[in-house]
């Protein structure tokens, strides 16, 4: 009997995916909603997210338009965006807020370009320790005769080609996002 190597998979793929939207939320000059994912606002007693209450749009390359549908919520909008790590300070005209994205230094961009390594790299040592799981659970399915040997060598083999696969996945990722941070 061999190693199942779906529920492996999953996590994998679970990690490539947590991977994409990390990436996603770092602030590269472009003005980008998915920025403002992890900031939340105290509503009547209840942290929510910024998306939660009010419309979120993008005006232009550079500049992101917040409107809370409850106007008594945008001090708290500002309070929240300024208390985060975003690093731009909010225009509040009383209705709306703006955030204006600050074009990008190359220095800056460099330092973004070794989050972006810094965070595939986190994914890679994750994937890692899947397959580590994965080899274990097979070695100890071997111990207890519930496969042969020739079995964990191709539930081995099996667990190694996802992890190939995955690693190749995230290195275009980071790769991909570091392109997208040195173009603009």
């Amino acid at each position: 009997m061999k190693l199942d190597t779906k529920p492996y998979e999953e996590k994998m793929g679970k990690t490539l995916a947590q991977l994409q939207y990390d990436l996603s939320t770092i602030r590269a000059g472009r003005a980008n909603t998915a920025v403002l994912d992890k900031i939340t606002v105290d509503y009547y007693g209840a942290p929510t997210k910024i998306a939660q209450l009010a419309t979120v749009t993008v005006t232009d390359a550079r500049t992101i338009v917040i409107a809370p549908w409850d106007g008594s919520m945008t001090k708290s909008v500002e309070k929240a965006i300024q208390t985060s790590d975003l690093g731009i300070n909010p225009a509040n005209d009383g209705k709306v807020i703006r955030l204006v994205f600050p074009q990008v230094t190359e220095e800056s961009r460099k330092q973004l370009t070794k989050q972006v390594l810094k965070m595939a790299e986190e994914s890679k040592v994750a994937i890692r320790n899947i397959r580590r799981d994965a080899n274990d659970k097979s070695k100890a399915m071997k111990k207890n005769s519930e496969m042969t040997e020739d079995e964990q060598k191709q539930s081995d083999k099996a667990i190694q080609d996802l992890t190939d696969k995955f690693i190749k996945d995230i290195d275009a990722a980071a790769a991909k996002r570091n392109a997208e941070i040195m173009e603009v």
